[in-house]
């Protein structure tokens, strides 16, 4: 017998509006790159203006939004949206800085130092055994590791390919030959007590990595080292503040991709407007609350929140509940 239950949600389904925490200059900026990249691959069509292509990346990166919902409030299809996603984030993460890139741009501008730390981003558990290396037992859970630099407010400047979570912090910055690039920009780095042993260099050498002192079951820490450590970890405060704004993007609550893709997922949100004094993405989430204005007088280009319209599946929530990218 031929079952004819109609959905919860009706035929048309529910569209309301929902407000992004970003800047409408981010939209705009992000919408004239993808405008010049049409332009330069020649492609005459899309089924949505820059603008709102724009708009909607924004909402699945910023709110990890299902590309179903907001492709039936928009009227085009999933796997449209997954596409689009996939387009844009790989040109923000070609425009990523390089490595020595960022160092050198610290060093111009005056700095001596920048921070240095690693992060966990979760992934969804996988079955097999090509997933068992993304298994950290430092945090008991799948994930990816990656490698990050701020500078001393705690604005990210670089971040490392991501690896899998069973590596440790000092091969992954051994496989990337940080000391290496610090010397040869002429700065110094300061991180917590899992980088003791980076800076294998020789006594007469001027460290590269500044960590703290390490307790020992028999050799206690002194009152000085202690205070070494206390000092230490004031300076290198903001680089976990620049790890929680890049985790304020909830793509990266837990990412349900391939773990191939992540890398550039991660440096997608590095990338900022190109215009005197912009900031990357990450620091455009600073300002969790937007000022209150009048009616009468315009609201500032800078400070004005994003829109999106998007339709609510209800009874697809079991089957799609998932961003499968």
């Amino acid at each position: 017998m031929k079952k004819n239950n109609p959905h919860a949600e009706g035929p048309d389904g529910l569209v309301y509006t929902a407000r992004l925490p970003l800047s409408s200059a981010t939209l705009n900026w992000l919408a004239d790159l993808i405008r010049g990249h049409l332009r330069k691959i020649g492609s005459r069509w899309r089924a949505l203006s820059a603008g709102k292509i724009a708009g909607i990346v924004l909402a699945v990166l910023r709110c990890d939004q299902r590309p179903g919902d907001l492709a039936g409030g928009n009227g085009i299809h999933r796997t449209t949206v997954t596409r689009w996603v996939r387009e844009v984030v790989g040109l923000l993460a070609a425009r990523a800085p390089r490595l020595d890139r960022a160092l050198k741009k610290i060093a111009r501008s005056g700095g001596g130092v920048v921070l240095l730390d690693g992060s966990l981003i979760r992934t969804r558990r996988r079955t097999g055994t090509e997933n068992r290396k993304n298994y950290s037992g430092k945090h008991k859970c799948h994930g990816l590791l990656v490698i990050a630099l701020t500078d001393d407010k705690g604005r990210l400047i670089w971040v490392s390919a991501v690896r899998p979570g069973r590596t440790s912090e000092i091969t992954a910055c051994r496989h990337d030959k940080l000391t290496a690039h610090l010397r040869a920009a002429g700065l110094g780095a300061i991180a917590d007590l899992g980088f003791v042993g980076l800076d294998d260099s020789g006594p007469d050498a001027d460290l590269a990595v500044i960590t703290g002192y390490k307790a020992s079951r028999n050799k206690p820490l002194t009152r000085g080292q202690k205070l070494s450590n206390m000092a230490l970890a004031a300076v290198r405060a903001p680089v976990e503040h620049g790890f929680a704004h890049l985790k304020n993007w909830r793509v990266l609550g837990k990412v349900r991709t391939d773990p191939k893709w992540a890398t550039a997922l991660v440096r997608a949100l590095l990338v900022g407007p190109d215009q005197p004094g912009s900031r990357p993405l990450t620091d455009d989430l600073h300002r969790s609350h937007w000022p209150t204005t009048s009616v009468s007088a315009p609201t500032p280009t800078h400070t004005r929140p994003v829109t999106c319209y998007f339709t609510m599946h209800t009874a697809q929530c079991g089957r799609c509940s998932h961003l499968d990218l």
